[in-house]
């Protein structure tokens, strides 16, 4: 069933209140206009700026202008006529009792007219005595052939005004740009595809970062999540080898429209580990490894002092996400943003049920990457089977994992990998975290510059020496957790094999 025909049946109903929350003003006006085919009744809008006016025919004004919002509601309650009043921006006076009564009394039929006034606005906060006399409704996503006519409708624009030159554009352009452009107003669609078009006359596949990238800015006006543009790749991280293949057999499944086998999509991970151990890397290679974007969830944006506004922030922040899927989606830290408490007004619990019940329920292709260092602080209704498809505990790098991290970090600051002994390296860093070899790293070019010369493995061993890494710091902290997630979790590297001893020669 189409817009058109649920919007005649709330018309066909006498409902006598409509609420639409919408950016598009027009086009919602627009479907009224269409509805009317069927509710035979005369449509009325009115705005502060413009007063009272009917639109279903073409009348140039309706008696008295009517742009006080306390007249336009007395107006309305005095036509015998039942009608349809199309209310623009009308929010600002409903913090008004006055003009709350009046609508009430519209909504009772006081008058005996079964009249429907429908508010419009981008945002509206209906008062409590008006709820149970209202009906919400939501204008419908255009749909792929709505959105293709209107790409060739601003195809012939940009044509028109070249005199006459065709807009290139390729089947796979075409195709990735359509998938780009769901889940937007038509109206934002139109103006990302204008600005493709009208940047070279093509649609190409290099414009589909961009449109992706200018879609994201449009979902994201609340500034609550944030679009990761530095992805890494699994080759760039050292270890992890078993969440490399884990993510690698999925990629094919989580990208396709269909589901084989009747498998679906998988749906997200929990990586627990040690700080500094490569959780925000891994969760930003699961991205790259799928080949889609990463969306980041700031859960300190969220919060908010307001009743509701909290969880509606991240109801919105949920939804811009699952508009871009595919995608994967990061919360870092998790436990800083769910740690249950009584001393917010439950706002922490309504947090943390609003996620698991997107979790349980959702259907869109988001794949929910949430990392995690204290596992005492995480809800254990987050964490029990089924949650996430799976637990990763990211340990403390092996001696060959961290002889590896010291090559990658060397090579990216241009030094002769070759000149330094790894292994030995390897072997003095042990309870080491790769950012903690990192920064050995950093601190031995430091040295080495401060002297006027190349950097060797005696500076970093010196560093090494001058670092008391986080296992002896924190030691008892972090072998309970080594030992909570060893029968509990999946390690997201494989173990290395334990040496052969030889035998005595026979």
């Amino acid at each position: 069933m189409g817009q058109e025909q649920d919007l005649a049946l709330l018309l066909r109903a006498a409902t006598p209140l409509i609420v639409i929350e919408t950016e598009e003003e027009r086009r919602a006006i627009e479907l009224f206009k269409a509805a009317l085919e069927q509710a035979l009744r005369p449509l009325y809008q009115w705005s502060a700026t413009t007063g009272l006016r009917r639109v279903d025919l073409d009348l140039s004004d309706f008696g008295v202008n009517h742009a006080e919002p306390e007249l336009v509601l007395e107006k309305i309650a005095l036509n015998a006529e039942p009608s349809i009043y199309l209310l623009l921006d009308f929010h600002p006076y409903l913090k008004d009792p006055l003009n709350v009564r009046k609508l009430r009394e519209l909504a009772l039929r006081h008058h005996g007219v079964e009249h429907t006034i429908v508010l419009i606005s981008p945002s509206l906060k209906l008062p409590d005595e008006l709820q149970g006399h209202s009906a919400l409704m939501e204008l419908h996503l255009p749909t792929t052939a709505a959105l293709e006519k209107m790409v060739r409708e601003e195809a012939f624009d940009w044509s028109r005004r070249h005199d006459g030159q065709r807009v290139r554009i390729s089947r796979e352009a075409m195709g990735e740009l359509m998938l780009n452009l769901r889940g937007l107003t038509l109206a934002d669609a139109r103006h990302l595809t204008r600005n493709a078009i009208f940047n070279d006359g093509a649609i190409t596949t290099s414009d589909i970062k961009r449109v992706m990238e200018q879609k994201f800015q449009l979902l994201n006006r609340g500034g609550v999540l944030s679009y990761e543009y530095d992805l890494v790749s699994f080759d760039d991280i050292a270890g992890l080898s078993v969440l490399k293949r884990w993510i690698r057999d999925r990629q094919k499944i989580f990208l396709s429209d269909e589901n084989p086998y009747g498998l679906e999509p998988p749906k997200g991970v929990l990586l627990l580990g040690v700080q500094g151990c490569g959780k925000s890397m891994a969760a930003k290679a699961v991205a790259s490894g799928f080949g889609v974007p990463l969306l980041r969830l700031d859960f300190g944006a969220i919060y908010n002092k307001y009743h509701g506004e909290t969880e509606k922030n991240l109801r919105q922040s949920l939804r811009s996400a699952e508009v871009m899927e595919p995608c994967v989606l990061w919360i870092d830290e998790i436990e800083k943003g769910l740690s249950v408490s009584d001393s917010d007004s439950g706002t922490s619990r309504r947090v943390l049920g609003t996620l698991l019940t997107w979790m349980a329920e959702r259907d869109s292709r988001v794949f929910l990457v949430a990392t995690a260092n204290d596992i005492e602080a995480l809800p254990p209704e987050l964490v029990r089977k089924g949650r996430f498809d799976e637990i990763f505990f990211v340990d403390l790098p092996s001696p060959a994992v961290r002889a590896r991290i010291f090559e990658i970090h060397l090579a990216r600051r241009q030094q002769p990998v070759e000149s330094f002994d790894l292994d030995e390296l390897a072997r003095r860093s042990e309870g080491f975290s790769g950012s903690e070899i990192e920064q050995v790293v950093v601190s031995g070019l430091y040295t080495a510059m401060a002297s006027s010369k190349q950097l060797c493995s005696q500076d970093l061993e010196a560093a090494i020496e001058q670092t008391r890494p986080l296992s002896v710091v924190m030691a008892e902290k972090i072998e309970y957790l080594r030992r909570w997630a060893a029968s509990r979790t999946v390690s997201a590297d494989a173990p290395e094999p334990a040496p052969v001893e030889s035998g005595p020669a026979e």
